[in-house]
């Protein structure tokens, strides 16, 4: 069993963090809001710690899930960070969605004092976090990932390495570029099957099992039709991702036409007030153009 810190406790961080302590991980917990860190405490065990060095010091793995590019530098760096806590030899675990860049700026940060850097999104959402079945995506060098991998394995159906440093959050990208075309494809259908008359549950019924379908068919076509979108990934956090698949599209040259609009679409459901809403609530960003 390994001693290992886990920095933020937000709906994905929390079961994650409870996975390693149910795993038999000696576990020391940071949130920015410290009242959460000893609520997860209370619950799994463990010890919280007020400040990030804190709670890194004597861990062998550091995992983080915080929420972007700016919360993943205040949790890593200055005197308070995880990085100022953290022994030689220890690694670090980056599950935030963030840029390649501040990727790169970590690992730059993390070599002179001897630590490794793991950049390993996720994906599988909440439910995915709860129940210890998400996907990770991971970059860094084969022996950070290796140590790294058994920690991860505890909350997921799948971990994968695919490249040197920024391979993960490139790779997350690539994820996120494809949901929203398909979420914004099955909210057009739905729409569609609507307008023509059609029983859209009998619809997917049939489609669901052919070429057309897919994870989200599968899992929000329901609530979609039912208009409930309170749940799920938040279209505030979709559009974050979105932003930096469209500025890493620049960078290397990518083109996006789709990824671009379907970003619009997000801001037009922010603007009716849906920003925590699902990612599925583009469907109702269609119904709303049919009542105007």
């Amino acid at each position: 069993m390994a001693k290992v810190t886990f920095l933020g406790l937000g709906v994905m961080g929390y079961p994650m963090a409870g996975h390693l302590a149910a795993a038999g991980h000696e576990v020391t917990v940071y949130n920015r809001t410290h009242a959460k860190a000893e609520a997860w405490v209370a619950e799994h065990g463990g010890a919280a710690a007020k400040t990030p060095a804190k709670a890194a010091a004597g861990a062998e793995f550091v995992m983080c899930c915080v929420g972007n590019d700016d919360d993943l530098r205040s949790v890593c760096l200055g005197e308070d960070g995880a990085f100022a806590g953290m022994a030689r030899g220890a690694v670090f675990v980056d599950h935030t969605t963030v840029s390649a860049q501040v990727t790169r700026e970590m690992v730059e940060a993390a070599t002179p004092a001897e630590l490794s850097f793991v950049d390993a999104p996720v994906s599988g959402g909440q439910a995915g976090a709860v129940n210890g079945q998400l996907v990770i995506m991971c970059g860094g060098d084969q022996a950070s990932y290796d140590a790294a991998e058994p920690m991860m394995a505890v909350y997921s159906k799948m971990c994968r390495r695919l490249g040197e440093s920024g391979a993960g959050q490139l790779t997350k990208m690539v994820n996120q570029i494809c949901i929203a075309g398909l979420v914004q494809g099955l909210s057009e259908g739905l729409h569609f099957a609507e307008k023509a008359g059609l029983d859209g549950r009998a619809v997917v019924d049939v489609i669901g099992g052919g070429a057309a379908g897919s994870w989200q068919m599968v899992n929000r076509y329901e609530t979609m039709l039912d208009d409930a979108f309170e749940h799920g990934f938040a279209v505030n956090w979709m559009r974050k991702d979105l932003g930096i698949c469209l500025q890493t599209a620049d960078e290397v040259g990518a083109s996006l036409p789709v990824t671009a609009l379907v970003d619009q679409f997000y801001k037009d459901v922010q603007k009716m007030g849906g920003g925590r809403w699902d990612t599925s609530s583009l469907f109702k960003r269609l119904r709303k153009i049919d009542e105007a």
